[in-house]
């Protein structure tokens, strides 16, 4: 089956409504009623294209974002390029790292210290939104102290000199796919960091991806979204995640 089968998405003007819409609530508009395509798209790279990597990767691409796609093996990319369309290409991790304005971390979360050594030059100073959760059962050091420590505690050190959100970590990718841009009130996407600039980059992307972003705060608040938590791949509304977490 498709990894992006759904019906069609909404017009442009009702996305841009839906855009003004999310963002003001978050107090974080760039431009309110600006979408991807008339504020000018984003390029992104996302290092580790697997499930959740790719779901959202394509919804970006559907939005107007430039998305380059990575891997170790990028020849297996190829289905998901010819899913994406023109304005997806595919290549090496260093490539990605390279290519996006924002960066996507999509890698098992013991691999995040590797990445951030392979690839620190080529991400020094971008947004790099990490989707990544520690594993909880079986999981190596890196693992183990992001849990121990807390995820908005090590993460930064694993990725110095990059401004770090997290996102899309507490989403299936199935339900990326069957519920982006859904009638009615959207699925709710928890987002932590510290910089302020980053974290409204990564709401607009979390817009642009059909969804409604809530942000908890800076990371030392991240563990609100952690695996196991009540709003965990739960499919909440931006209201109801803010209602659970006690948000205002």
């Amino acid at each position: 089956m498709s990894l992006h089968t759904k019906g069609a998405g909404p017009t442009s003007s009702r996305r841009d409504f839906i855009h003004a819409a999310a963002l003001a609530a978050t107090g974080l508009a760039f431009v309110p009623g600006l979408s991807a395509a008339t504020r000018g798209s984003m390029g992104i790279g996302i290092i580790g294209a697997g499930r959740i990597g790719g779901a959202v990767g394509l919804e970006w691409a559907e939005a107007g974002h430039e998305v380059f796609f990575s891997s170790r093996n990028p020849d297996e990319l190829a289905p998901l390029v010819q899913q994406g369309g023109s304005r997806t290409r595919a290549g090496l991790p260093a490539d990605a790292a390279a290519f996006g304005e924002v960066v996507v971390i999509g890698t098992p979360y013991d691999a995040v210290p590797q990445v951030g050594m392979d690839y620190a030059a080529q991400m020094r100073g971008k947004v790099v939104i990490v989707f990544s959760n520690p594993a909880r059962q079986n999981g190596g050091a890196p693992s183990q102290d992001a849990m121990a420590r807390g995820w908005g505690v090590v993460t930064p050190e694993l990725l110095p000199g990059t401004r770090v959100t997290r996102a899309f970590n507490a989403i299936n990718f199935r339900s990326v796919t069957s519920e982006a841009h859904r009638a009615g009130e959207k699925v709710g996407i928890p987002i932590a960091g510290d910089d302020a600039e980053a974290v409204r980059i990564t709401s607009e992307l979390v817009v642009d991806a059909g969804f409604d972003p809530v942000v908890v705060g800076g990371l030392a608040r991240a563990s609100l979204f952690d695996p196991g938590t009540p709003v965990f791949v739960t499919n909440m509304t931006a209201a109801q995640i803010r209602e659970t977490l006690g948000l205002r």
